[in-house]
């Protein structure tokens, strides 16, 4: 049984999802953009029976709280600040991340801070190399980068969040669309069109500029800790292609690489085979 729940961390309100039994290995969940907890719905039900699931929404996310970009900066600094806030609220002490999409720089942040407790790594179209950043998909976020004009920050927004760009985030490189559910898109635009949540993202996405200044870090993190990594990764990806996967394998040693046949969005069609890559990978540990 999957239990919603909110907890306050430094004053802002965190929604977030947690199944299975605390005492077995834990496993904190981490979404993409536009994306949410939501995301992992169906992972969790398959894990659940062996893993404790934790997958909060971050602040401006799902159901977590939005508050005012007057008040809170939306950068991934910040994002990361209260996910560790949230991890030491609720009492993890010890946890594999399990990072898509914007929780890369999420969660690797969270690692570089605190190795000591990251049991392994689940990478699933979450870049940390310059070779994952490719210009035919990035060449709008890197002019916004290059200058934050107010037509920029609008192109980007219409791009970016755009209906149908929702919807194609779901839908391209996947085997069969007529099994990915319109749910995820459609739920994506009802939280999106809530007052300044727009705007929200946009600032994250002209902040993810601060990210591959980071990867030199991320990388002696990974030579110097090696922790355990399994990518599970949608090798039909064009936002995180298939190129930025190969990379991981220059600096870790335990890694586990599973190229998958899907999209972005990776668990809409290859949840059970993510979960039993996960069952596998954890019982050989």
């Amino acid at each position: 049984m999957t239990h919603y729940r909110r907890t306050d961390v430094d004053g802002v309100e965190i929604f977030y999802r947690e199944a299975g039994n605390p005492d077995h290995p834990t496993i904190l969940l981490l979404h993409g953009f536009p994306a949410s907890s939501f995301m992992f719905r169906e992972l969790i039900d398959r894990l659940a029976d062996q893993f404790h699931l934790v997958a909060p929404d971050y602040p401006g996310f799902g159901h977590s709280e939005a508050p005012s970009r007057e008040v809170f900066p939306y950068t991934f600094d910040r994002l990361a600040d209260v996910m560790e806030g949230f991890t030491d609220k609720i009492g993890l002490a010890k946890y594999a991340l399990y990072m898509q999409d914007f929780g890369g720089p999420v969660g690797f942040r969270l690692a570089t801070r605190h190795p000591e407790k990251v049991s392994f790594l689940i990478v699933q179209n979450a870049n940390a190399y310059e070779e994952g950043l490719p210009e035919s998909f990035w060449e709008l976020p890197k002019a916004l980068w290059r200058d934050p004009s107010p037509e920029n920050f609008q192109r980007i927004r219409e791009a970016a969040m755009s209906d149908e760009a929702l919807e194609w985030n779901y839908t391209h490189g996947v085997k069969d669309i007529s099994t990915i559910s319109p749910d995820s898109w459609v739920l994506q635009k009802t939280l999106l069109d809530r007052p300044g949540n727009r705007d929200i993202m946009v600032d994250l996405l002209y902040d993810y500029r601060t990210n591959p200044a980071l990867y030199p870090e991320w990388h002696e993190y990974f030579r110097k800790h090696q922790p355990p990594t399994l990518i599970t990764w949608g090798q039909n990806d064009d936002i995180f292609p298939a190129s930025g996967s190969h990379p991981y394998r220059r600096d870790l040693t335990k890694i586990d690489f599973n190229l998958l046949d899907t999209g972005h969005f990776a668990l809409e069609e290859q949840s059970e085979a993510i979960a039993a890559h996960i069952r596998r990978f954890a019982a050989a540990l």
